[in-house]
């Protein structure tokens, strides 16, 4: 096994936060962005090992929120 359910609960609370900042329109908005990038793309990588169907769609969902999370942090 390895960290996918705590990945989970984690890419989940930094993206509420990262979209907190942004509604607030926080001069920090763009560093929660690129943090909550790296917890998307690790967790993408420890649901991407899995073969369950939901682990699939978690990592492919995990991938795009960190492209736009970067997109955003720039």
């Amino acid at each position: 096994m390895n960290d996918c359910p705590k990945c989970c609960v984690q890419c989940i609370d930094a993206c509420l936060a990262s979209i907190k900042m942004m509604a607030a329109d926080s001069k920090y908005a763009s560093q929660y962005c690129m943090l909550c990038a790296l917890v998307c793309e690790w967790c993408a990588e420890q649901c991407g090992e899995h073969d369950h169907e939901h682990c699939k769609v978690c990592a492919e969902s995990c991938r795009v929120c960190a492209e736009e999370c970067r997109k955003m942090a720039a």
